[in-house]
C-alpha cells in the first residue's frame, strides 16, 4: 500500500510547541490586562446575549453559535456572522438601540449554520451579505442535506483572494488564504480597529471541527495560520469563532500558533501511527500529548475525534 505525498508529512515537534504555549499566555495575560474590563471576564461563567465592546467601534455578541462581530460608528454597520434566527433577532435589536442605521454589510466567515442561519434576520436589511465564493454553494449543500433550503439567505457579493472596502471612517479587508476548516473560509480584519474575525479557523485552545466534506484541508490550515500571524501583529486583537471555556473567544495573534501546532501534532501523531501499522482507532485512542489545555471540561473525547477525522484526511489519498 502506498501513500500519496500530501497524504502523510514528516513533522518535527520540539520544545517549540511548549515555548509557544507559554508564548500564548503571557501574551494572553498582557492583552487582557489592557483591555476594558467587560472584556476581562470572557471565558468561563461569561454570560449570553452580551454586546461586548473591543476598541474603535468594534466588539462581538456571543449567544448561541459562532462568535458574531460587530462595528458601530456614526457612518456604519456592520456584522459578522450571525448565529440562528432566535439569536440574531435579539442581536438585531441591541444594535438597534446603538446605531439607527441599517445595516451597510453582513459578513458570512464560512457557510455552517451556526454562523449562516441567521442570515435571512440580519441579511433582511443589509445593503448586501458578503462571503467567499465557495460559500453559496457549500451553504446550499448544507442546507440541501437538513431540508432547509427554504430558511436560507446567501451572501449576493462574493469574492475569490481579497475584498477591500471603506465604510464610514473603517476599511475593512476580507481574505481568503485557501482551505482550512472548510473551503469557503474568511479572515476579516477591520483595519483602523486593527481587530480580526478569524471565525473557525481557530477553536481557542479546544478541538475544531475539520468538515471534510466541505473541503477542510489541515495541512494548509497549518500554513494559512502561520500566514496570518505574519501579517498580524501583537497589538492586534482576534475574535475566534468558538474557544475553550477557559480561554474564552478573544485571543492574541500566538493563539494562532498554538492552534497550527495543534494541527501540526495531530498530522503527526497520525503520521506515525500509520508507519508503525496501528488503526484509526488505536491512534484516537492513544490521545495527543502536551494539549491538555485543548480538553474541554477535561474530557479528550474531542482530541480523539480530531485524530480519527485527520486519519481519514491522511489515508483517503491511497493509491
Amino acid at each position: 500500500m502506498r501513500f500519496h505525498p500530501r497524504g502523510i508529512v514528516s513533522l518535527t515537534l520540539d520544545m517549540n510547541i511548549s515555548r509557544r504555549s507559554f508564548l500564548t499566555k503571557s501574551a494572553m495575560l498582557a492583552m487582557i490586562s489592557s483591555l476594558p474590563t467587560p472584556l476581562r471576564g470572557l471565558g468561563a461563567g461569561f454570560q449570553p446575549n452580551n454586546f461586548t465592546p473591543i476598541r474603535r467601534g468594534v466588539g462581538i455578541y456571543e449567544s448561541r453559535g459562532g462568535t458574531i462581530g460587530w462595528l458601530v460608528r456614526p457612518e456604519a454597520l456592520v456584522v459578522v456572522d450571525s448565529q440562528y434566527p432566535e439569536s440574531a433577532i435579539t442581536c438585531r435589536e441591541g444594535l438597534r438601540e446603538k446605531s439607527g442605521r441599517s445595516l451597510d454589510f453582513l459578513i458570512n466567515t464560512h457557510h455552517h449554520g451556526d454562523h449562516t442561519a441567521g442570515n435571512a434576520v440580519l441579511g433582511a436589511d443589509a445593503t448586501h451579505i458578503l462571503a467567499h465564493a465557495n460559500v453559496p454553494t457549500l451553504q446550499k449543500r448544507a442546507a440541501e442535506r437538513n431540508n432547509t433550503l427554504d430558511a436560507q439567505k446567501y451572501a449576493d457579493v462574493t469574492f475569490e483572494e481579497v475584498w477591500e472596502e471603506s465604510v464610514g471612517d473603517e476599511n475593512i479587508r476580507l481574505s481568503y488564504f485557501g482551505p482550512g476548516h472548510t473551503s469557503g473560509d474568511s479572515i476579516i480584519h477591520f483595519q483602523e480597529a486593527d481587530v480580526v474575525h478569524m471565525g473557525d479557523l481557530v477553536f481557542n485552545h479546544s478541538h475544531a471541527f475539520i468538515d471534510l466534506a466541505s473541503g477542510a484541508d489541515t495541512r494548509n490550515w497549518i500554513a494559512l495560520l502561520e500566514r496570518a500571524y505574519k501579517e498580524f501583529s501583537d497589538d492586534t486583537i482576534f475574535i475566534f469563532g468558538h474557544g475553550n471555556p477557559t480561554y474564552g473567544i478573544l485571543g492574541t495573534r500566538e493563539d494562532l500558533l498554538a492552534t497550527a501546532d495543534y494541527f501540526t501534532a495531530l498530522r503527526q501523531t497520525v503520521s506515525d501511527g500509520i508507519r508503525d501499522g496501528k488503526t484509526s482507532d488505536e491512534i484516537a485512542e492513544g490521545g495527543l500529548d502536551g494539549f491538555d489545555s485543548f480538553k474541554v471540561n477535561g474530557s479528550g473525547t474531542g482530541i480523539a475525534n480530531n485524530l480519527k477525522t485527520v486519519y481519514e484526511e491522511v489515508t483517503r489519498t491511497v493509491e
